[in-house]
């Protein structure tokens, strides 16, 4: 393990999360808010701590490239580092008493969790707000690739960093250059960023609010600059737009290039994309009749405008609201709860489980179902044409375990705080899928703030495994990870 080289990349990304304070420095400035102070003395110390170490810790080996250890603990870290300084503002700005709240607040945005301490949005200055929605838009697509994207003169090997960043098992790399890949995604990111922007300031929305309800839908993260989430504006354009691009951003950002390419076949050629919309279609299908047949709204329309944005919301993981599904029938809730488990596709910016690891599951339980009646067949799970590796299989099983594994003692530790059962397993499960709001007493119309400090660290550890895909993290508690 080269520490120096990983220091020296770690302050790369410090200097990275200082710079981007300046955009909501200069909101600040234009509302003349009191964020101005907070955001010029986190940006001073940011810089500083950033370029101590990009310039402090240098290794001539660095052209060598990085090893896999080494991309595991510079993202882990990495994220850390700027879940940490991402909470200046709020800790300077005085938005939170307890510098737990601030790490949360910020974590939760870098994750794209969207879980909020924040009791009144409204009442805060509108450059903090800005920020807080930013650090979903950056950990969005994630502050590794975009590092790839705009710091190539670092002079190491990007496909760790990669590989170890992006979510799914299995990272798609576009272009023969890891940087060209980074840039392609980043490219896919800003034009949809941009469309929906636009679109929404045709709903009405403002330039300020078009951008953070933007970065939060593109991102799956669900942070709104409004106390009531998406149903402050009680529109049904808006509504439409927002549960469109939730359902584009759940959804590998391979194919939307290859659809940029000319290919737009690849989307039904995916085998998860197919997965992934049969059970889209269907869980709105079915909550859509139940709303409409247990009266909750008038009209046919309405069941289906706020299901389908409930639905495309929990299963893309953003966790914006339009409604209180908590009053909704139980088998609208129940579904709802099935879905947290899902999560979006495999390259997306969604957070759960992934489409595709249940797939792959579900086949390979069917092909052990077919062992046990035909002992001697030899039999290979397919993803489409493809044979999927016995070491792929391994690593989602694996994953699967760790996943719902951590999701209980998540649980249990939440719960040990005094949180009642139902509010602390559906924290943990909300935390670690990175999808915000739960049922209980983390419901929609709820949030994180009762929960004591504790099963706030819990659920901050959570949201971190669950943005790096569990192992990212958990590799570094195996002590033979840091040996020779």
């Amino acid at each position: 393990m080269r520490w120096n080289i990983c220091l020296h990349i770690i302050g790369a990304l410090t200097i990275c999360v200082g710079l981007c304070m300046f955009f909501p420095l200069f909101f600040s400035v234009y509302y003349a808010d009191s964020g101005v102070t907070p955001f010029c003395w986190s940006i001073i110390i940011t810089l500083i701590c950033g370029a101590i170490l990009f310039f402090c810790f240098k290794d001539s080996s660095a052209g060598k490239g990085l090893n896999h250890r080494e991309g595991m603990a510079i993202v882990a870290l990495g994220w850390i580092m700027a879940g940490l300084f991402g909470s200046l503002p709020f800790l300077i700005g005085g938005v939170f008493q307890s510098p737990v709240d601030c790490v949360f607040e910020s974590l939760s945005g870098f994750s794209t969790t969207g879980a909020s301490v924040m009791t009144d949005i409204e009442s805060v200055a509108k450059g903090i707000l800005f920020w807080r929605s930013l650090t979903h838009w950056l950990g969005g697509m994630g502050i590794i690739v975009l590092s790839l994207a705009i710091l190539p003169f670092l002079g190491v090997g990007g496909m760790q960093l990669y590989k170890a960043e992006v979510p799914g098992p299995v990272p798609d790399k576009l272009k023969p250059r890891i940087k060209d890949t980074a840039v392609a995604l980043w490219k896919v990111y800003l034009l949809f960023s941009l469309i929906e922007t636009v679109l929404l300031m045709f709903g009405g929305m403002n330039l300020f609010d078009s951008l953070c309800h933007t970065f939060g839908t593109l991102a799956t993260g669900g942070f709104s600059t409004k106390n009531p989430s998406v149903a402050y504006y009680d529109s049904a354009y808006i509504d439409y737009v927002i549960t469109f691009f939730m359902l584009v951003a759940g959804v590998n950002f391979s194919l939307h290039y290859q659809m940029l390419k000319g290919r737009p076949l690849a989307f039904w050629r995916d085998p998860e994309f197919r997965f992934f919309s049969i059970v889209t279609i269907a869980v709105t299908v079915i909550i859509t009749v139940s709303l409409y047949t247990s009266n909750i709204y008038d009209n046919i329309a309405d069941a289906f405008r706020y299901s389908s944005f409930q639905v495309a919301s929990i299963m893309s993981t953003t966790g914006y609201a339009t409604a209180d599904y908590e009053t909704w029938p139980a088998i609208s809730q129940a579904l709802l709860l099935f879905c947290m488990f899902l999560g979006g596709c495999a390259g997306s910016t969604s957070g759960g489980m992934k489409h595709l690891r249940i797939m792959l599951l579900l086949k390979h339980s069917y092909q052990e179902l077919l062992r046990l009646i035909h002992p001697r067949q030899i039999s290979r799970v397919k993803l489409g044409k493809t044979v999927v590796q016995p070491e792929v299989l391994n690593g989602i099983l694996g994953f699967a375990v760790l996943w719902l594994g951590l999701f209980i003692i998540c649980g249990f530790i939440v719960a040990a705080t005094g949180v009642d059962v139902t509010s602390s397993f559906a924290a943990s499960l909300a935390c670690i899928g990175n999808i915000g709001p739960g049922i209980g007493s983390v419901g929609p119309t709820d949030n994180y703030a009762h929960i004591p400090e504790l099963g706030k660290w819990a659920l901050i550890f959570c949201m971190l495994l669950g943005r790096l895909e569990i192992y990212t993290v958990v590799v570094l508690f195996v002590p033979e990870f840091w040996r020779k």
